[in-house]
């Protein structure tokens, strides 16, 4: 198994490591999407139908999208 990290900066923002951009064939400019399974984080890149999915959810979760919220809910 082959392994990689990357340090989180203050504004929670990670480098991806060569290891993982070459596994994924990702370039500057696209999109990775996230999947969470228990306590596992699996990263893969974007497909056209994550993405429209995902901005689809967006859309109708609109109400939550508030600076209000944002800071309420920060820390969890």
């Amino acid at each position: 198994m082959q392994k990689a990290i990357s340090k989180i900066t203050k504004k929670y923002q990670a480098t991806i490591p060569a290891l993982i951009r070459e596994k994924l064939n990702l370039s500057a400019g696209d999109t990775i999407a996230f999947e969470i399974s228990g306590s596992d984080i699996i990263i893969h890149k974007a497909s056209p139908m994550d993405i429209a999915f995902i901005t689809g959810l967006n859309d109708t979760l609109s109400e939550w999208n508030s600076s209000d919220d944002e800071e309420a809910f920060r820390d969890l």
